[in-house]
């Protein structure tokens, strides 16, 4: 397995913020907090400039790995898959998220230009919020993110957003990979704590040995964004 972050336990800082000028402040204050493994951009600082962000991070921050997540991406038609991922690489990121609701065509081909382009993939299947699976009252057919995780399986991936509030998906979606790829040959990268009641410590026990908390305005919103970076990364890196 190719790793997109070289620790096997990390935070990736979902730098969700207002401005650039925060963007350089998050940077700087996390800059020397062990076990962090990434930022993840979003489309507030890709409409703002997306490679302005990047030069950002890393220029205060130093070198580590750019996520992009569109929140959601893969669901447009196919051939936009290959613009998007070109975009992405050339403004200096190192990997994109994919939440391939669209159908299997949209997510075979924007995977595949991700990969062409140089990109690492991130595919995800299920949110975080309240009301999103039929189930639940939501759109999203229950069965939607098995399938999802199978194809991206098939399609070389290996790494993989679940839901760090809804336990029971993390452990079913696991369990699918590992009977898709094996143990050891994965990665799922986990959003959902603290704001939004997930809690770290017990996803840990259900991702497995390779695992990322995806955490933003527990760290950038805090007081004191240092310490709340250390204080968070602690529960990952014990």
């Amino acid at each position: 397995m190719k790793a997109i972050i070289n620790l096997k336990k990390s935070i990736i800082i979902a730098a969700d913020v207002n401005d650039f000028e925060e963007l350089e402040n998050l940077a700087i204050k996390v800059k020397d907090v062990p076990g962090i493994g990434g930022f993840k951009i979003g489309f507030r600082m890709a409409f703002r400039g997306l490679r302005f962000a990047v030069d950002i991070i890393k220029e205060n921050y130093g070198k580590t790995v750019i996520i992009y997540d569109h929140q959601k991406a893969g669901n447009d038609i196919p051939d936009m898959g290959k613009g998007f991922s070109k975009d992405l690489k050339e403004a200096g990121v190192d990997a994109a998220i994919l939440f391939p609701f669209a159908g299997p065509e949209t997510q075979t081909i924007w995977t595949n230009e991700c990969f062409e382009a140089g990109l690492q993939v991130l595919t995800g299947g299920i949110m975080t919020h309240p009301k999103f699976l039929v189930s639940e009252g939501g759109y999203i057919a229950d069965d939607v993110p098995e399938r999802i995780f199978r194809l991206a399986c098939e399609l070389g991936v290996n790494h993989f957003i679940v839901p760090g509030n809804k336990l029971h998906w993390v452990m079913k979606l696991r369990s699918l990979v590992v009977n898709e790829l094996g143990e050891g040959n994965y990665t799922l990268s986990a959003p959902g704590f603290l704001t939004q009641g997930g809690d770290i410590s017990e996803c840990a026990k259900s991702a497995g040995d390779n695992w990322h908390a995806i955490v933003g305005s527990g760290i950038y919103k805090a007081d004191d964004i240092h310490q709340a970076a250390i204080n968070i990364t602690k529960q990952i890196i014990k």
